[in-house]
């Protein structure tokens, strides 16, 4: 891309008229960050009741209009819809004529970085892929977590300070992720966030199970622990019986969750082989307790009920 023939984004007034593509979780939130630094929302798309409520909580007065018509009205352009859809509508824009050169269209797709907006930067639109690492809720208190928050940044290397300068707007932190790394990288946080929630589910339901009132006052000063010892030390951190070896605690786990919650059974012999894997390979495991521990999840595979030794 020659940036000749096109709007240098450093020439840019200091500020930009926003729209947002897509009144999900995430864009009103990015809007509205926007706005506290001195940019001017103008335009929102949304179709389900949801999205439209949720951009008259957090962009008020904010006009709802279709996609073409936010591009129409913005210099940047958030696209903050699924990321399978995302290609489908980059082209259905490019298409219809709905991008104008030089218009910043930036997306917040984890998966994917800027060539999935490679039908607008023909018809003259500045590429980015702004990802920000933070789950959502649709609320107000989105803007706040923002501040801190690590986005995975990938664009054209003549964009990347626009690129950056936008995350910091934000109150973010930019992360420069390669194009072909996205997917590595989208899996990575998805292993640990979107994993991270089910497996809190599940263990707040046992724990409702076995007669805890409250297992979310339970649960909170142990995960934050265990959270806040892994970011500071990996692997050293690991407990439990399954570092441990002990086989037969993990048997009783095994019988029980067969008893009363079968449908948490794999998700549990999976990441049990897994912290196993991770414990022998830094020599919290002892090699001569490791082969009773594997036994028992590997009969677990099989349906059998572990013996409770």
């Amino acid at each position: 891309m020659s940036t000749s023939q096109q709007p240098d984004p450093r020439d840019r007034p200091a500020r930009l008229t926003v729209g947002v593509v897509g009144a999900g979780r995430v864009g009103p939130a990015l809007a509205a960050s926007l706005q506290l630094a001195g940019h001017r929302p103008v335009a929102v798309s949304g179709v389900s009741d949801a999205s439209r409520r949720r951009a008259a909580e957090m962009l008020p007065d904010v006009p709802v209009v279709p996609p073409a018509e936010v591009l129409q009205r913005s210099d940047l352009v958030l696209l903050t819809v699924p990321d399978d859809a995302l290609p489908g509508l980059v082209e259905g824009l490019a298409e219809t004529g709905a991008v104008r050169p030089g218009q910043l269209l930036v997306h917040t797709s984890g998966r994917y970085g800027a060539k999935v907006l490679d039908p607008a930067l023909r018809a003259g639109a500045l590429p980015l892929a702004l990802h920000p690492a933070m789950t959502f809720t649709g609320t107000p208190v989105d803007v706040q977590r923002l501040a801190g928050c690590s986005f995975g940044v990938t664009a054209p290397q003549e964009l990347r300070l626009a690129a950056e300068a936008l995350v910091i707007e934000m109150g973010g932190e930019p992360e420069w992720i390669a194009e072909e790394r996205r997917p590595l990288y989208h899996a990575a946080l998805a292993l640990g966030a979107n994993h991270l929630v089910t497996l809190v589910a599940q263990s707040m339901e046992l724990l409702r199970e076995a007669g805890v009132s409250a297992p979310d006052r339970m649960l909170g000063p142990l995960l934050g622990a265990a959270l806040d010892n892994a970011l500071r030390s990996g692997d050293a951190a690991l407990t439990g019986p399954v570092a441990r070896g002990d086989a037969g605690t993990v048997a009783a786990h095994v019988t029980e969750l067969r008893k009363h919650a079968p449908q948490t059974v794999a998700g549990y012999l999976a990441m049990a082989r897994a912290t196993a894997d991770r414990a022998l390979a830094h020599g919290l495991l002892k090699p001569e307790l490791a082969e009773d521990l594997l036994g028992v999840l590997a009969t677990g595979t099989d349906g059998a009920e572990g013996d409770a030794r």
